[in-house]
């Protein structure tokens, strides 16, 4: 059992790259990297991106320094490496198998744990769901793990609000957040977890909604966890090009019943009122990681609505 790592030699945003990966399981790679604080998003699949300032202390540490064929080879022998033909494909699946094993961390084992587990999974993979997807649960759990990377400490009570947050959902914001917050309070306290802890998450969830005044549904004491919430869920809107195209694509299918017209002026309302918020986001860190990639995005999706909704006229 061995963590192992290879030398910094592939290139990106200004930064030389090397592999961290183990030679027995994931489950230990992912401890190795959690004792290390580095964020979940690192990890893609069968290795953990670092940066080449990070070596020495993750050598230090326990990890084994190879040769890049070193450790190709025994991540093959491991039978843990994905090649890269597969990798696409692989995607979907392992992100269903990351979002069980986060689950279970959460709870006790027990068979009722992961069959509460495995009833929201099954919410989150409803078909009529565009964006509001497993896909969308897994970026948010990896946004709210971003901010602990970064120094935040995320309670327990986030992780299980993000899972319930959006496991209603219709499209009637409002009605989807509070039946959201009655399923999570109604199966947190069926689980054991305690009429504290379900409130509380029932509460936070309550707090995504757009409409809400925040202060009068949380309690004295939830306001970090909320914002952290809030935050991680807001986090798309600074994705890279690729993924907010997508976002803004599922988006729209959620709402293929609304006319063309009336969905340009619903989106451009909702970014502008975004857009000229002084602060986008409730955290420090989570400022510091997206606000200016967010806005730059906001801006750009309202020129390209702003134009469709002159040629719809």
């Amino acid at each position: 059992m061995t963590i192992l790592v290879d030398p910094a030699r592939w290139p990106a945003h200004g930064l030389r790259w090397a592999h961290l990966v183990s030679d027995h399981s994931l489950a230990e790679l992912h401890a190795f990297a959690h004792s290390q604080r580095l964020a979940r998003r690192r990890f893609d699949l069968d290795h953990y991106d670092v940066r080449e300032d990070e070596l020495p202390g993750l050598v230090t540490a326990g990890a084994v320094a190879v040769t890049g064929h070193e450790l190709v080879r025994r991540l093959e022998a491991s039978g843990l490496r994905i090649p890269q033909a597969q990798r696409d494909a692989q995607r979907p699946r392992a992100r269903l198998a990351e979002l069980r094993a986060w689950w279970a961390e959460l709870g006790h084992g027990s068979p009722a744990w992961a069959d509460a587990g495995e009833r929201l999974l099954t919410r989150w993979q409803e078909p009529h769901r565009g964006y509001h997807d497993a896909e969308h649960l897994h970026d948010v759990l990896l946004h709210l793990d971003l901010l602990w990377a970064s120094g935040a400490e995320v309670p327990r009570a986030t992780l299980l609000a993000a899972w319930y947050h959006d496991a209603v959902y219709e499209g009637a914001p409002g009605a989807d957040e509070r039946a959201s917050a009655e399923l999570a309070r109604a199966e947190l306290l069926a689980l054991g977890q305690g009429s504290m802890v379900a409130d509380q998450v029932a509460r936070l969830i309550l707090s995504t909604d757009p409409s809400a005044v925040v202060g009068a549904v949380l309690e004295p004491g939830d306001e970090d966890a909320a914002g952290l919430l809030r935050d991680a869920d807001l986090a798309i809107l600074a994705a890279p090009d690729a993924r907010y195209r997508a976002y803004v694509g599922g988006i729209r299918r959620e709402y293929a019943h609304v006319s063309a017209a009336d969905f340009v002026e619903g989106r451009l309302h909702i970014l502008q009122d975004f857009l000229a918020r002084r602060e986008l986001f409730h955290t420090p860190s989570a400022s510091k990681l997206w606000d200016q990639r967010a806005r730059m995005n906001l801006t750009t999706e309202i020129r390209q609505l702003s134009a469709e909704r002159s040629a719809l006229r």
